[in-house]
């Protein structure tokens, strides 16, 4: 059986690495779920319901991810951008709220499976996005 060389795994997207639509869609569920169920979720269920709630979340992190991870860009497709300062901006996120969502994230990709390395591209990518989204330093 071929193994793929580096180069070849060094350039898949992180959407193909982790398994595409099926793994953006236990990963999103995993999330949530665990924001709904886990304690260190709470704060964050609590703001998500006081917007939209947890099902529409559900859908548009899936549309997101699928396009900002190298997949087909259903959210850009849906609302014209993928400007995530935009999609936030209604929310107040300091520190602590982008340090529970990290945490979540982090749980969730530990619970679908996906490997050491390619949580690492996640979440390196996950934490530059959540940086930019820290709009109340009170």
């Amino acid at each position: 059986m071929n193994q793929p060389n580096a180069s070849y795994m060094h350039n898949q997207s992180v959407y193909s690495l982790i398994g595409g639509e099926d793994a953006i869609y236990r990963l999103v569920n995993s999330f949530y779920d665990i924001i709904e169920k886990h304690p260190d979720g709470h704060k964050l269920h609590v703001l998500h319901l006081r917007g939209n709630g947890i099902p529409h979340s559900r859908v548009e992190q899936f549309n997101f991810l699928s396009g900002f991870l190298g997949g087909p860009k259903l959210y850009v497709e849906k609302h014209g951008h993928s400007n995530i300062r935009q999609m936030h901006e209604h929310i107040e996120i300091d520190d602590e709220v982008k340090d529970i969502w990290l945490k979540c994230m982090a749980m969730a990709i530990d619970a679908i499976g996906i490997n050491a390395e390619t949580k690492d591209k996640l979440m390196s990518s996950f934490t530059t996005i959540a940086n930019l989204l820290v709009n109340n330093s009170d």
